[in-house]
């Protein structure tokens, strides 16, 4: 029932948002490096790998350049357009392209790329395999601004992922997969919307009940 949804879901808001996305298509083609789409291998169901679609948001070599695949907050790689959208998440909608073709779902663990994924322990990394990645999740809600909490410590961008925010977030995973349904999904899905007009609330941990704590090393 669920790829039915996506599906479905998927197809009529291709259908209905690109209309709009047009004139940004061309502002992207025109500022940055005059590429539209980003397209970046990511660690997917059963451990495949897969291309994950986004509008272009940073330099064409982020990769090689300094910070790697772990971005910050006013990273410097962004192109002139790319904060506007990564603050609105609109960079993701390109996603619902690999929601229609069914390597992701709506709702699941963000897919990682392979630096990102081998952060996790061995045990978070079979959890996480054995789903389908989303579009949205209970742990892109929380880490919802990962880029300032990155930004704001004085740790090593890598270390501070590895020793912080991976360890909490494959917890949250693990009570997904443990409590997953359509009714918990739908709930995610408003939980996303909520956050994008509300960034600072936390209903999620009055929505979601028997969500594991965040930890206090997370908390503002």
């Amino acid at each position: 029932m669920k790829r039915t949804i996506d599906l479905v879901l998927s197809s009529l808001l291709i259908a209905l948002i690109f209309p709009f996305f047009l004139p940004l298509l061309i502002l992207l083609k025109l500022t940055g490096e005059g590429h539209v789409f980003y397209l970046q291998q990511r660690v997917g169901y059963k451990n495949t790998r897969f291309n994950v679609w986004k509008f272009a948001t940073m330099l064409k070599d982020s990769p090689n350049l300094a910070g790697g695949v772990i971005t910050v907050r006013n990273d410097p790689r962004l192109t002139p357009m790319g904060k506007y959208l990564r603050k609105s998440k609109i960079n993701e909608l390109p996603q619902l392209i690999n929601v229609f073709i069914g390597n992701m779902s709506f709702v699941g663990p963000r897919p990682l790329a392979e630096p990102n994924f081998a952060l996790y322990s061995q045990d978070i990394q079979q959890t996480i395999n054995n789903c389908k990645p989303g579009i949205t999740g209970v742990g892109s809600i929380v880490f919802r601004d990962e880029e300032r909490l990155i930004s704001r410590s004085n740790i090593n961008p890598k270390e501070y992922y590895q020793n912080y925010i991976s360890p909490y977030k494959g917890e949250l995973e693990k009570w997904y997969q443990q409590n997953a349904s359509t009714a918990i999904d739908v709930k995610v899905l408003f939980l996303t919307a909520w956050v994008i007009v509300f960034p600072a609330s936390d209903l999620i941990y009055s929505l979601l009940k028997g969500l594991p704590h965040k930890p206090d090393n997370l908390k503002d």
